[in-house]
C-alpha cells in the first residue's frame, strides 16, 4: 500500500489527522484492517462508507484479525449487528451494518450502541448521518472505487479521525 496523493490537486489537503492510501487487492484491504486493528482501542467507533463492494467488510474482517476476536467476521446486513468477544483479553468487536436502517441515531438506539460503545470498537457501515452523535472522537474511513461493470481491484481509502481522541494519533503508520 502507498500513500496516495488528493485525487484533485486543486482540493484541499487533508487535516493533519488524515491519511489517503491506495488498496490494490483484498488482502492489501485486509492487511490495512489489521494495522488499522493496533490503534484502536475500547471505546472507539469506526464508521466505513464506500459503494457496494468497496471493501468495507473486508477491512473490517482484517480489524477482527488484528484485533484477536472471536467468530468469522461477515457482513451483519441480515442481523444489523454481530458482536466478536475477544480471544486475547482485549474490546469485543461490534460489527453493524446499517444499510437498511433508514433512521438516525434513534433508529440505532435499539441496538444499545451508546451503551456498547464505552468497552467495545464499535464498527458501523454506511453509519453515516446515522450514529455520529454517539461520540464526537471517531475515525472516518471512505474506500471509494471505481463504480460499474469493472474487474477494478484499486481503491482508494481515506482515513480520518475527528475529535480529541484522534488528534495525537499518527495516522501515517496505516501506510507502512
Amino acid at each position: 500500500m502507498e500513500a496516495a496523493a488528493p485525487h484533485n490537486p486543486a482540493e484541499q489537503r487533508p487535516p493533519a489527522h488524515s491519511v489517503e492510501l491506495t488498496v490494490t487487492s483484498p488482502e492489501q484491504m485486509r492487511e490495512l484492517g489489521r494495522r488499522l486493528a493496533k490503534l484502536l482501542r475500547a471505546g472507539d467507533l469506526v464508521l466505513l462508507s464506500g459503494e457496494l463492494g468497496a471493501g468495507k467488510t473486508t477491512l473490517t474482517r482484517g480489524l477482527g484479525e488484528g484485533m484477536g476476536v472471536r467468530g468469522a467476521v461477515t457482513s451483519p446486513t441480515f442481523v444489523i449487528a454481530r458482536v466478536h468477544p475477544s480471544l486475547v483479553d482485549g474490546p469485543p468487536l461490534v460489527h453493524v451494518d446499517a444499510y437498511r436502517l433508514s433512521g438516525g441515531l434513534d433508529e440505532m438506539e435499539d441496538l444499545d450502541l451508546d451503551v456498547s460503545l464505552p468497552e467495545s470498537v464499535i464498527v458501523v457501515e454506511w453509519g453515516e448521518g446515522k450514529v455520529e452523535e454517539l461520540t464526537e472522537d471517531r475515525l472516518h474511513v471512505v474506500i471509494h472505487r471505481a463504480v460499474g461493470d469493472t474487474t477494478d481491484e484499486v481503491r482508494h481509502v481515506t482515513v480520518t479521525g475527528l475529535g480529541e481522541r484522534w488528534a495525537g494519533t499518527d495516522l501515517s503508520v496505516l501506510a507502512a
